[in-house]
């Protein structure tokens, strides 16, 4: 696996390419000499972890016949209040839409989280990870 990092101007405005041609805008905020023009690689960290977790959790829901009409995904990172200000706490807040089962779901949330997603896995040893989760506007 390979990504590219291109700087796109004289601050910290940086474009990442996957060696399939994706990109995503990185830049920092005023604090960091940035001007806003890409998310910060804290926020790419989350938005990672809750990519990996969905593709997990579609698959495995598929696998046990359930219907998902919609998920999104909410995930809230709480950080140290020191340098480095890596993350300390990591909520993923699912909604789903469909016709599914809340055991089934949260076997499949389950299995993401402990097992199959590698973003969270590369985490869960310095970070508390925690989920709650809503079926059809439901909170179960």
């Amino acid at each position: 696996m390979k990504v590219t990092l291109e700087r796109m101007n004289q601050a910290v405005h940086f474009r990442a390419t996957s060696a399939e041609g994706h990109t995503v805008d990185i830049d920092g905020g005023e604090t960091s000499d940035g001007e806003d023009k890409g998310v910060r690689p804290m926020q790419l960290v989350l938005m990672a972890a809750g990519g990996c977790s969905s593709i997990d959790i579609h698959l495995i829901l598929k696998k046990m016949r359930q219907t998902i009409d919609d998920l999104k995904i909410e995930i809230v990172g709480e950080r140290v209040d020191s340098i480095p200000g890596v993350f300390k706490k990591i909520t993923f807040l699912y909604q789903f839409k469909g016709d599914l089962k809340e055991d089934k779901v949260r076997k499949a949330i389950d299995m993401s989280l402990d097992k199959y997603c590698s973003v969270v896995k590369m985490l869960d040893h310095q970070v508390e990870v925690s989920y709650e989760f809503s079926i059809n506007g439901v909170m179960v």
